[in-house]
């Protein structure tokens, strides 16, 4: 493994995750533990070979492991608690990056699951609605559901539960709205709501700064 050589706690955690697609590797499987075929389709442009390389350093350096897959014998590649505590700090940079979402993919690949991570990175720390309610968000073949409540909001894969709402748009509208650089309102014409608006307000203009 490369070294920065420096006695600081930046420059050893790039010593760890700061090559090309470790962090990518690790937004992965912040979404779930993943087979080897999985994450190299979810990481369109990574080489197998290289793929093969940066999960063996993570692995030797504790971030990740491999561990049998809760139904038959695969081995899915998954977080140690170690590697898990990169949440925080990729949900930072994830909020950081916003204004160089604005320009929307510009051509650039997009799988709707990476959704899962970046809408409950501009989602947490924010307060939670008075009441709590279950919505919707459906891009492309995907749809997650965000809980939310006093203590905050999660984001998962929807798991078949009623849903108060169903919010339905493209990526980065939706990334828009839930970042607070829309506001419902500026895209009525392209957001489909299907149930309680009143619900979606809430959860959404809480994120909204007037222009």
């Amino acid at each position: 493994m490369r070294s920065y050589g420096q006695y600081c706690g930046l420059a050893r955690a790039l010593d760890v995750v700061g090559d090309r697609w470790n962090l990518l590797v690790v937004r992965q499987l912040l979404i779930a533990p993943a087979r080897y075929r999985e994450l190299l389709d979810g990481l369109p442009g990574v080489a197998t070979n290289l793929l093969a390389d940066r999960l063996r350093d993570l692995e030797n350096a504790g971030v990740v492991e491999r561990r049998l897959a809760e139904e038959g014998s695969a081995v899915v590649y998954a977080l140690t608690p170690w590697g898990a505590g990169l949440r925080e700090p990729i949900e930072g940079l994830i909020r950081w990056s916003t204004p160089l979402m604005t320009r929307g993919p510009d051509g650039d690949r997009f799988d709707a699951a990476w959704l899962v991570v970046a809408l409950r990175a501009l989602l947490s720390g924010r307060p939670g609605p008075r009441r709590s309610s279950a919505i919707g968000i459906a891009v492309d073949d995907r749809l997650f559901q965000v809980l939310t409540g006093p203590g905050g909001a999660e984001v998962e894969t929807h798991d078949g539960r009623t849903l108060d709402a169903v919010v339905r748009a493209e990526a980065a509208i939706v990334l828009g709205l839930v970042a607070g650089a829309l506001g419902l309102d500026d895209v009525a014409g392209l957001v489909d709501i299907e149930g309680d608006e009143a619900a979606v307000r809430e959860i959404l203009q809480r994120a909204h700064r007037p222009h």
